[in-house]
């Protein structure tokens, strides 16, 4: 099974269970001491993901309130409240009529107030359906221009956990200009605007780490680059150190992070490799006790292959149906068509490099090469395609190993 598919398992796990989930490639990571990335970085970006995840569930939750709010601001825009005309002089009743004028104020003032919102709602009902998108207004935005600062150091900005931003955010925060624009413009910097005035991000982060410590998901992939005692020179020389340093945070630690600290006690752990060159005993005996499940994944067979083709609901054929009818072009394959493919990416597998699942995208390529090429004056609109069609376009390239290995 390829790189890719040990990937997509456990994405697709993170996805079913709605937890955070980051995949990072060991051999990214050096040992502390050495120019690269800090294994502690892992934890920083998982939770940057935590934070996002949770602030989108909460712009759901608060989305229809935004935008009801956004569509008053920009009513009160497009027509301001109107000034009462009444004057000082409306209000100065005589001394023997007093409570006649003030009635006659209040039948001036209503049948004004009624076509003042009449008039709102019209422009309510033309807002919403877009008739105003092209419309100029004039709005009031907050500024979020913020110095550049270079910060010199063996450890980039966001790895000390530091948010610059944050830091300077009071000291621009009540900077406001003036802009014209668009209607359809407004509407996304107001939403904007709703959005975080609605949002209490201390809130959300205080959520994001308490899920990122419950049901945090990191993939360790290419665990196999790291695995093999150090020679002392060269790439290797940083191998152990490097798993030395991912060791306590596997067994657990406290990371600290811009939005707090992060503990890693609870957060799953999924290491994968190839293993072709090393084994899993040459990870250091600390490492491999934290990993105590083992389950090694089996190469896709035929009818894995045919599945995948067909059963998923974005499946490879589909998409290329969907490609094709673009240019007009109706493609059909039979079921002897679909066996074929699919022999041929397991065989190709099985002589080259087993990628998994990618192989039917090479294959696909190449099968569909002509039809794609000549599509739109592609005569007739419909193809149909069997396996005499596949065994024709695909037959002297997978024989070819040189070609095949290249191409496919």
């Amino acid at each position: 099974m390829g790189i890719r598919d040990r990937t997509e398992i456990a994405r697709r796990l993170a996805r079913m269970s709605n937890s955070p989930f980051l995949k990072v490639e060991a051999s990214k990571f050096t040992e502390v001491g050495y120019v690269g990335r800090d294994v502690e970085s892992m934890i920083r970006d998982l939770t940057e993901i935590a934070v996002d995840m949770t602030r989108q569930e909460r712009i759901d939750e608060i989305a229809e309130k935004a935008e009801l709010n956004v569509e008053e601001r920009l009513l009160d825009i497009l027509l301001p409240s109107p000034r009462s005309t009444s004057s000082f002089y409306d209000f100065e009743a005589t001394p023997d009529d007093e409570a006649g004028s003030e009635t006659s104020v209040e039948s001036t003032t209503s049948p004004r107030d009624d076509q003042f919102q009449r008039t709102r709602e019209k422009l309510r009902t033309q807002l919403r359906s877009g008739k105003l998108d092209n419309r100029l207004v004039e709005i009031e935005i907050r500024e979020k221009s913020f110095p550049v600062i270079e910060l010199a150091g063996p450890q980039g900005v966001e790895e000390m956990g530091i948010n610059m931003k944050d830091m300077l955010g009071n000291l621009f925060q009540g900077r406001t200009k003036q802009r014209k624009m668009r209607v359809d413009e407004a509407l996304e910097h107001l939403m904007q605007e709703e959005e975080e005035r609605l949002i209490d991000m201390d809130q959300v982060a205080r959520a994001a780490i308490e899920r990122v410590e419950s049901s945090g998901i990191i993939f360790l992939d290419e665990i196999d680059k790291i695995a093999g005692r150090e020679s002392g020179h060269g790439p290797d020389v940083s191998r152990e150190g490097v798993q030395r340093d991912i060791l306590p945070i596997v067994e657990g630690t406290t990371v600290n992070s811009r939005y707090g600290m992060v503990r890693t006690d609870h957060i799953l752990f999924i290491a994968a490799g190839a293993f072709h060159v090393s084994k899993p005993s040459d990870l250091i005996p600390e490492l491999q006790g934290r990993f105590p499940i083992r389950v090694e994944l089996e190469s896709l067979t035929v009818e894995d292959f045919k599945r995948i083709l067909t059963e998923p609901k974005n499946a490879l054929i589909k998409q290329y149906q969907a490609m094709m009818a673009t240019e007009e072009v109706t493609i059909d394959f039979t079921d002897d068509a679909i066996d074929s493919i699919a022999n041929f990416a397991a065989r190709v597998n099985e002589h080259t490099e087993n990628i998994g699942a990618r192989r039917l995208q090479t294959i696909m390529e190449k099968l569909l090469e002509e039809i794609s090429f000549e599509g739109p004056d592609l005569e007739p609109k419909k193809q149909l395609i069997d396996a005499s069609y596949v065994e024709a376009m695909l037959s002297e390239t997978v024989k070819d190993q040189d070609l095949s290995r290249y191409i496919l």
